[in-house]
This record gives C-alpha cells, sequence and structure tokens, in this order.
C-alpha cells in the first residue's frame, strides 16, 4: 500500500508542470509524509455542477496546474462530442475569466493553451475581472462556453473552475457528468497539446461593453443621489463597480481602503464573505465615520451584493431574502414584466410579492445554474446574496448590476425622505413579515452531514418550536416541479424548514422562515418580537434533530 502510494506520487510529480506543486511534492515523498500523501491520492477533485473548488496544492485532490489542464482538456472533448466545429477557420470560441487569487492567472493560460491544442478557438479576459464580465462575454461573444478561475468568497488557500456553456449559463446535469467522464479519460498529460501560443487576449472592449449594459439596469430619469461607502473585500470589483457608479452618475462610493485592492491573503477577514461575522466591520467604521445613505460590499469575484443600512445609531447587513425583496419590490414598481425566480431555500416572499403585481414567479433548486434557466426570466435572487437583474446581458447572479439598482431604489427613497427600512416595513404590512434565519454547521469531517441528514430522514422531527410540521418532503425523490437534489423540506404551521449539505463548502446548511402577519404599522414592533422567538426555537430544536 505505502509503495503504490509513493509510486503514485512519483508519477504526479513527474508530469507536474508548476515548480511549486513539484517543490511541495517531492518534500513530501522525500519526508516519507504518508498521511499527507494519502490525504492528497485517496481520490480525485471531483468535477460537479459548481465545476472544481478545492485547496490548492499538489495531488489530485488539490487545485493545481495539472488538475487544471486535465479538466480543460476533458471540456474540450466534451465540447467536439456536442458537434463544436474545431481546428478550421469556423472553430468555437472559449472565453476565460480569472480572479486575483493564487494561481488564477497560470490556470486561465492553461484553459487557453489546452483549448488551443484542440482546435478550438479561445479568448482570455484582460486581466483579473468579476466573474458575470466573463458571463457577459459569453453571449457578447457568441461563445460556445466560457471558464472562470474563482474560488468565489472562499478561504485564502481555495481556488476554483467554474464553466459555463454558450448560453451563457453555469453547467447543469447531464453536462456536468459528460464533462467528468471526459476528464476522467484523460489518463496522461503527455497526451494533451498545450501550444504556447494561438489564442487571443481580449482588450478593454468587452468590459466597456458590459459596462454600456449596465446602463440599462436603471430608469432613464431616476433621482442617482445616495451615498455609499464600499468594499471589495479584496477582491476584483472595485475599478469595474467605480466605473459603473460613474457612468450612472451616483457619487461616488468611498471606499474602505483597506479592503480595496486585489489580495489573494485576504488579510483583514477570517473569511472574505460579506456574511462572515467581522468581513463587514472595516465597512461599518467607514459608514459611521462618513454617514453614507447605505453601504455596499462585494464578495471577491464581484457576483454577489451585500447591503447594510442604518440601524438606530450603528449599521446592520440586510439579509439577502431582505435586499432580494427590495430589489424586486423596484422592479415592480418599474413596471418589469417577466418571471420572477428564486431558489427554494429563498424567501417565500417573493412569490407574494410577484403574485400581487400578477407575474409568473418560479421556485428552482439552490444555485443560479438553475434560476437562470428559468424561461422568461426577468429577475432572479438566491438568499445568499446572489440577484440577477439584468437576464438578457448577464445569465448570472452580478454584484455590479444589483449594487446600480439597490442604489437606485435608495437613492428615490431619499428624495421621498424615506430609507430601506422603510420600504421593507411597507411590505410586511402588505404581505405579513417574512423573517428569515440560517443554521449552518462547518465540518471538519464530511461523513458527520451525510450522518446528520441520515439520522433526519429515519427520524423526522413532528414539530419545530412548537409548529406542528403539516408535511415533509424528501427532496432526493424530486417534485412535481423540481429534479431531484439531496435536501428536506419541513413546512411547518406558519414557518418553513430546508436542510441541505452546501455544493461548495464542508458544510450542512438549514434555511428558517416564519411569517407573521403584520395587521397595521403599529404591530411591526411585536411582529418582529415574535419572529425572532421562533426562530431561536426552530433553531435550537433543530439542532437537537440533527445531533450536530
Amino acid at each position: 500500500m505505502h509503495d503504490d502510494l509513493i509510486a503514485r506520487a512519483k508519477a504526479w510529480l513527474a508530469e507536474d508542470p508548476d515548480a511549486d506543486t513539484r517543490a511541495e511534492l517531492a518534500a513530501l515523498i522525500e519526508a516519507n509524509a504518508t498521511k499527507e500523501l494519502e490525504a492528497r491520492f485517496a481520490g480525485t477533485l471531483q468535477f460537479g455542477t459548481a465545476g472544481l473548488r478545492g485547496e490548492l496544492g499538489a495531488g489530485p485532490l488539490r487545485m493545481n496546474r495539472s488538475v487544471v489542464i486535465r479538466a480543460a482538456a476533458g471540456l474540450a472533448a466534451y465540447l467536439k462530442k456536442q458537434g463544436v466545429p474545431h481546428g478550421d477557420g469556423t472553430a468555437g470560441l472559449v472565453v476565460i475569466g480569472y480572479d486575483a487569487r493564487h494561481k488564477s492567472a497560470d490556470f486561465a493560460r492553461d484553459t487557453a493553451a489546452v483549448m488551443t491544442g484542440a482546435g478550438l478557438r479561445a479568448a482570455v479576459l484582460p486581466r483579473p475581472l468579476p466573474t458575470p464580465v466573463l458571463a457577459f462575454a459569453i453571449r457578447h461573444l457568441g461563445a460556445v462556453a466560457g471558464v472562470e478561475v474563482t474560488a468565489s468568497h472562499n478561504p485564502p488557500r481555495d481556488n476554483g473552475y467554474k464553466v459555463y456553456l454558450g448560453d451563457g449559463s453555469q453547467i447543469v446535469p447531464p453536462a456536468d457528468a459528460e464533462i467528468a467522464a471526459e476528464i476522467d479519460a484523460i489518463t496522461t498529460l503527455t497526451a494533451v497539446p498545450r501550444p504556447d501560443s494561438g489564442w487571443e487576449t481580449l482588450g478593454d472592449d468587452v468590459l466597456d461593453a458590459y459596462l454600456a449594459r449596465t446602463d440599462a439596469v436603471l430608469a432613464a430619469d431616476s433621482p442617482r443621489t445616495a451615498r455609499t461607502v464600499y468594499t471589495a473585500m479584496h477582491g476584483v470589483g472595485k475599478d469595474t463597480l467605480l466605473a459603473a457608479f460613474a457612468r450612472a452618475g451616483f457619487p461616488e462610493p468611498v471606499l474602505v481602503a483597506e479592503q480595496a485592492e486585489p489580495d489573494p491573503d485576504f488579510p483583514t477577514v477570517a473569511f472574505p464573505n460579506p456574511e462572515e461575522p467581522g468581513a463587514m466591520d472595516l465597512a461599518f467604521a467607514k459608514a459611521r465615520e462618513t454617514d453614507p445613505d447605505l453601504v455596499i460590499a462585494n464578495d471577491p469575484d464581484a457576483d454577489r451584493c451585500a447591503v447594510a443600512v442604518r440601524d438606530g445609531a450603528d449599521w446592520r447587513m440586510l439579509r439577502g431574502d431582505e435586499v432580494g425583496a427590495l430589489l424586486a419590490a423596484h422592479l415592480v414598481t418599474r413596471g418589469a414584466r417577466g418571471t420572477f425566480a428564486e431558489s427554494i431555500v429563498s424567501s417565500s416572499l417573493l412569490g407574494s410579492i410577484a403574485g400581487k403585481a400578477g407575474l409568473p414567479h418560479e421556485e428552482t433548486l439552490t444555485g443560479f445554474k438553475w434560476i437562470a434557466r428559468v424561461e422568461g426570466l426577468r429577475y432572479g435572487y438566491e438568499e445568499a446574496l446572489g440577484y440577477c437583474v439584468d437576464p438578457e446581458g448577464v445569465r448570472d447572479k452580478d454584484g455590479v448590476t444589483a449594487a446600480l439598482l439597490i442604489t437606485e431604489l435608495a437613492s428615490q427613497l431619499k428624495e421621498e425622505g424615506r430609507t430601506l427600512p422603510d420600504l421593507l416595513d411597507d411590505l410586511a404590512v402588505e404581505h405579513g413579515l417574512h423573517a428569515t434565519d440560517q443554521l449552518s454547521v462547518r465540518v471538519e469531517d464530511l461523513s458527520l452531514i451525510a450522518d446528520a441528514m441520515r439520522r433526519l430522514r429515519e427520524r423526522p422531527p413532528t414539530e419545530l418550536a412548537g409548529l406542528t410540521v403539516t408535511r415533509t418532503e424528501d427532496l432526493t425523490q424530486g417534485t412535481d416541479t423540481l429534479p431531484p437534489t439531496d435536501g428536506l423540506r419541513y413546512t411547518l404551521d406558519g414557518a418553513r424548514v430546508i436542510v441541505r449539505p452546501s455544493g461548495t463548502e464542508p458544510k450542512l446548511k438549514c434555511y428558517l422562515e416564519v411569517v407573521v402577519p403584520v395587521p397595521t404599522r403599529a404591530d411591526l414592533a411585536p411582529a418582529h418580537e415574535k419572529a425572532t422567538t421562533l426562530l431561536s426555537a426552530i433553531k435550537r430544536d433543530l439542532s437537537t434533530a440533527l445531533g450536530i
């Protein structure tokens, strides 16, 4: 067993094109670090609907150039089997974007080389740019596929590889399994042609086209007065967002200087995710200093948008569901037509807003790969700070256009002497207070998640927080409107709970919602108190049922 492990490690080392990971792996072999080698060679990083995502390092269970070259070769083989022209003047185009994480530029270049070697055309964005720019470029350039090298808001040690097809949407089954099979068929890197040139490096005209498209998000005559504090969270969003805000005529955002420039080590945050505790502390400090109308944050690849508002003497983050409802209400007021869509773990308030406006509403599985495919989509969101406000331009979540739209809404309310929380109160009175929360458990051992899901299936709760569970659905069976997924949904009297393993992180996630009637504005405070009490009790009872 030990000899076989060392042999596999040496075979991998012999093909590794990266000096950094070669040195890392050689040192592990030299030190006879069996446990660490086993952790890297116990399998392969699996390609799925999120593409690839994992910790950087040497070996098949880490993100590295060898793994990326195999992934790119598998994608190229899949595209050719789908009938994409290759090897002549009409070869299909694959456009490639990347963020500012460690190795992202290398992974992008390797992908371009592999596509070129496979007889496809490849074009790489000119520098690290937001993921929405890549999603836009696919449709704008008529590409057959796109690749974004990013790990979004994961820790600094991670990187990832996200694949889009020609409609500008992320892959869904069965494409993921078919691409994975092509990757598995690649036995050696020596069989993958990788020329040193032959692909195109795009200029700023694609970015300019994206920025021109952002203008269409706003109403032509809307007020543009709201003042913002902005943090890029050490990512790639700053320049693109500032350019979009300048074009729109908004006041220039005040930057959180410590987090404004790309830094793959994310030195000021434990996790570069606006939802994580402490991540917004510097932004709130800048807000207390400058007194803006709202605070806006992007995650590192700028496809998500976080919003914070003044709450008494201080500031608070709005939940993704609150921003989702605010944007929906704003679009309805502006006369938007088309389908409003959300993931099943997002608030049911969107359905109420759409229903009252006479608009179609759809629920999808979690992830924009599903939301973006809703027929006739006009607006889509998911609670994890993802919003699609211009589906014809970007078939994915877009933290830049979402920031523009929420700032337009704040400007309009400001002209009326009102705020975003005032509009949330209006929605609560009109539709009931839809309060959401999340119970999220991060684990080192993934088997704990499987054990917890099995425990719930064997002994499903009959009540939570004193509310009777009126319906239990095991989503592995699928529903009339949803394909199968690993999840459980509980409908309670005035509440809803969904439990599912995260698709991108070692987490078990539980999404909670309670709906409390609010007859008049005078009933808002007691309704909020009741909702808070219920959510806390549901969390407590659910934790007990999960056993973790």
